[in-house]
């Protein structure tokens, strides 16, 4: 595994490609996350070229909340130093990328990326054990996978993981997913949680690649909606969540994701500084 600040170019500009697998990648960096320059097809091979390694891996999907969590959440940061791949989830961070001349060559949605990449892992006979999501929606998910795809679920967990990252490591929880031997973990905890629990318990899960997934158990299971495609492609995606849960998002979307505009305002300012 090759880290994200390896061989940096300097902030904004593109980074020497690099070995996932065996697909090579180059890296964009935007606030104080790289990002993998790979289209959609590409991100595919590359985390099943993970889950062949047998190495184990991490998988991250960030989007503009996740830019701006970095800039404050050392954690959430050292994770993201280790990811093996961070796939653009966020149409907005593609027009940065534009803005910053280093374009990414599309978005790569993690919701987009679950369906085939379990497909893939139908075929190729791999274990996966789905994780986090409300209550009952792992059971919900796993009896769809296995009735449309025939997928093997290595086992099925939405615990309550403690808020202190010091217990997560020996956690009951973790344990009952090494002791399930999977090949790919789905983790739907929500950012940063997931992305934190990933990087504090990776070395438990042996040769297991692990994706943060955020929401989209709940999208395959049907209790959430998806914003339609062209709502995505506008860009507007974080508008139709807001509309549907307001409360919740309020404070990330119209408070704190607003803050972006600085990073990349200060990304830009850096990449002219360090031509």
């Amino acid at each position: 595994m090759v880290r994200p600040e390896a061989g940096l170019a300097g902030p904004g500009q593109g980074e020497p490609a690099a070995p996932v697998g065996a697909v090579a990648r180059r890296r964009v960096r935007v606030g104080r996350i790289a990002i993998d320059a790979l289209r959609f097809g590409e991100a595919l091979d590359a985390v099943e070229a993970l889950v062949r390694a047998g190495a184990g891996g991490a998988v991250y999907t960030p989007n503009v909340d996740h830019i701006v969590t970095a800039e404050d959440d050392e954690p959430f940061r050292a994770a993201y130093a280790e990811a093996s791949l961070a796939l653009a989830d966020g149409q907005p961070l593609v027009w940065a990328s534009r803005l910053l001349g280093t374009p990414l060559p599309e978005r790569v949605a993690g919701s987009d990326l679950v369906w085939p990449l379990l497909e893939r892992a139908a075929k190729a006979g791999w274990r996966v054990y789905l994780f986090g999501g409300a209550p009952g929606v792992g059971g919900e998910v796993a009896a769809r996978l296995q009735r449309e795809l025939g997928l093997t679920v290595a086992g099925v967990d939405a615990p309550a993981v403690p808020a202190d990252p010091a217990g997560w490591e020996d956690h009951p929880s973790t344990e009952r997913v090494r002791a399930a031997r999977p090949d790919l973990v789905l983790v739907g905890l929500g950012s940063p949680k997931q992305e934190r629990w990933i990087h504090a318990v990776r070395p438990r899960l042996g040769p297991a690649v692990a994706v943060g997934v955020g929401a989209s158990l709940d999208f395959l299971a049907g209790r959430v909606r998806r914003a339609p495609r062209w709502v995505a492609r506008a860009g507007l995606e974080w508008l139709w969540r807001l509309a549907l849960e307001p409360r919740r998002l309020a404070h990330r979307y119209l408070r704190k994701d607003p803050r972006f505009l600085a990073v990349l305002w200060r990304t830009a300012r850096e990449a002219r500084a360090s031509r």
